[in-house]
């Protein structure tokens, strides 16, 4: 069987942690930071793990790392 290519785009996404989760950054802290709190700012700067049901369609994105 051939080697299977990594999408660049994902894995430049996501992380894998060693119990196999993976991890995604939140969206919405890029830009126009002005109108939201600080509040808001500092808990969109924390990791988060992908939902369960979006995990079978990154999984195949990352053949070696997952």
């Amino acid at each position: 069987m051939p080697k299977l290519k990594t999408k660049s785009g994902a894995k430049k996404r996501f992380k894998v942690t060693g119990s196999g989760k993976i991890k995604r950054k939140r969206a919405f802290k890029n830009h126009i930071l002005t109108k939201k709190t600080t509040k808001q700012k500092r808990n969109l700067g924390h990791k988060v793990t992908v939902n369960k049901a979006d995990e079978s369609n990154i999984k195949p994105m990352l053949p070696y790392l997952v």
